[in-house]
Order: structure tokens, then C-alpha cells, then sequence
């Protein structure tokens, strides 16, 4: 099973649309997914689920859950301010340290409206994931100007769906 973390919480965002569509890629070559997506998040999660609050918000649990019963993540990343969104931050520091991600793998997809797609959030995060201890896959496709090359339901750079399709093929053998 892979689970596709929307990287944002930001309702019908282009991160669940891609989500979307990276689990249609998998489901066409018979790979099970799943999608977290952190607009489902409780509003309330930052203070009451994470620290002292550990495992006292249910909504919160039943996400961290999903986490736990994968191997591998596809994480989509929408560039906030020259990095990822604090909010997806926030979920991993919410998740049980240190052991949610030791040893599992990692496939990371950047979205921007802005011609960088999200080069500089995908490293942070790559850096977070090492630490971590995670394996993340060296290619990571970076889906600059986003609203030019996609229309919400498919890509329309051909590029872009090129690159999408080799990340499969090589995190399926990852």
C-alpha cells in the first residue's frame, strides 16, 4: 500500500488533484494507494493532539493510523514561501517519534505557481526525512507553474507526465 500525502490543508487544493491523479497513475499499473489528505486534519490538531495532547484527538489518530499500516509515502509538496507548508510540519511532528518513518521509503512531487516547483520545499523536506531516518527517491519532479500545466484532472505537459511516470516506475521498485 501507498499512501499519497497531500502536503497542504488547504481545501480542493491542486495538491489533492495531483494526489489524485498520482493515484490514478498507480491504480493503471495495478498498485494500491491510498490519500491522506491534510485538509482532513482536525482545525483544532495543533493543540490538541500534539505533545502533552499525544493520542487524546481521535480524528487525529485515525490519520496518524494510516501512516502506520505504510511503507511508502508519495508526498506532493506545494511550495509555501520558498518551502512546504508549516501544517505539514506540524503532522509530522505530531506522528510518533522516532519510528513512523525508520526505514520506510519516500517519493516527493513539487507543485508552484512560480517557475522553481517547489525545488528548495522538496529539499527541506528531503533533509527532515534523512534525519528521520527515511529513504527518499532521487527523483523528484518539480511541476513549476502549475496552473499553466495542468487543468485540475490531468497534466498537460507532457514532460511533466513523462517524469511522473518514471518516478512510478522506479518507486514501485524502490
Amino acid at each position: 500500500m501507498i499512501t499519497i500525502i497531500t502536503g497542504t490543508n488547504r481545501s480542493s487544493s491542486n495538491s489533492r488533484a495531483v494526489a489524485n491523479l498520482y493515484a490514478k497513475l498507480l491504480n493503471e499499473r495495478q498498485v494500491a494507494s491510498q490519500i491522506l489528505d491534510l485538509a482532513d486534519l482536525p482545525a483544532d490538531f495543533t493543540s490538541s493532539a500534539l505533545y502533552d495532547n499525544l493520542g487524546k484527538n481521535q480524528a487525529f489518530n485515525e490519520l496518524s493510523a494510516l501512516i502506520g499500516a505504510s511503507e511508502k509515502f508519495v508526498f506532493i509538496v506545494p511550495e509555501y514561501n520558498g518551502s512546504f507548508p508549516g501544517v505539514l510540519k506540524a503532522f509530522i511532528d505530531g506522528l510518533s517519534y522516532p519510528n513512523t518513518f525508520r526505514n520506510k521509503k519516500a517519493a516527493l512531487v513539487g507543485l508552484s505557481s512560480g517557475v522553481q516547483g517547489s525545488g528548495l520545499a522538496m529539499s527541506h523536506l528531503t533533509d527532515i526525512f534523512n534525519y528521520l531516518g527515511m529513504h527518499v527517491l532521487a527523483l523528484k519532479p518539480r511541476l513549476a507553474q502549475i496552473e499553466k500545466n495542468f487543468d485540475g484532472t490531468a497534466i498537460t505537459n507532457e514532460l511533466y507526465l513523462e517524469l511522473l511516470k518514471q518516478q512510478i516506475d522506479q518507486f514501485i521498485h524502490f
